[in-house]
């Protein structure tokens, strides 16, 4: 369907929660230009790398109380590690202290599903990635993308039939209409699978 990433969701308690080996069962099927992400809030640094390298994942998400210390080891080990913070508060402002790169900026209520000031997003340092989410939909992502101006956009429930259930027109219609958002001062996007390895730098 286009994505250039895939997220398996570790989170105890959530309805898209994945046992670690069928999501490493997963990620090996999938073509290697797609990124493959496990979500994580507030599991042990030792268990978020133990999973990320024994299911073959290439990143990790980390959306808890992570503090500084513990996601700075984690990013020591897994090089694509993202954290996220919610939009407009005060750990966003800091969010350089955590030391990843991208990042990823939330709903005030993460999780919820709720659309927000997208605008918010870009009250982040300066130099750093962001991955946007929160209440996105293929109805309002193209709005989204031109009020935060992100390096991407995540989601779940915005292309949902059931909560945990993707529905792939949903989702194809998502991946179509933001990739095909062009940026008032940006070139044109490039054709085909995003190049992970290129930007691993930023």
């Amino acid at each position: 369907m286009g994505a250039d990433a895939i997220g398996f969701n570790f989170v105890n308690g959530s309805v898209r929660q994945i046992a670690p080996q069928r999501a490493g069962d997963i990620a090996k099927r999938l073509p290697p230009e797609v990124l493959t992400v496990g979500i994580f809030r507030n599991h042990a640094p030792k268990t978020v790398v133990e999973i990320v390298n024994r299911q073959g994942l290439g990143a990790a998400q980390l959306h808890g109380n992570e503090s500084t210390e513990d996601t700075h080891w984690v990013a020591e080990r897994v090089p694509r590690t993202m954290k996220c913070f919610v939009a407009g508060s005060e750990t966003a402002r800091r969010a350089r202290d955590w030391g990843t790169n991208p990042i990823l900026i939330d709903a005030p209520k993460p999780g919820s599903g709720e659309s927000y000031d997208y605008r918010l997003a870009r009250d982040v340092p300066s130099g750093l990635a962001v991955v946007l989410a929160g209440g996105l939909t293929p109805d309002n992502v193209e709005e989204a993308i031109l009020a935060a101006r992100p390096w991407g956009v995540d989601l779940a429930s915005g292309v949902e039939s059931a909560p945990g259930q993707k529905d792939p027109k949903l989702v194809a219609e998502f991946v179509r209409r933001a990739k095909g958002v062009t940026l008032p001062d940006s070139e044109p996007r490039n054709e085909g699978p995003y190049d992970w390895d290129a930007d691993a730098a930023l």
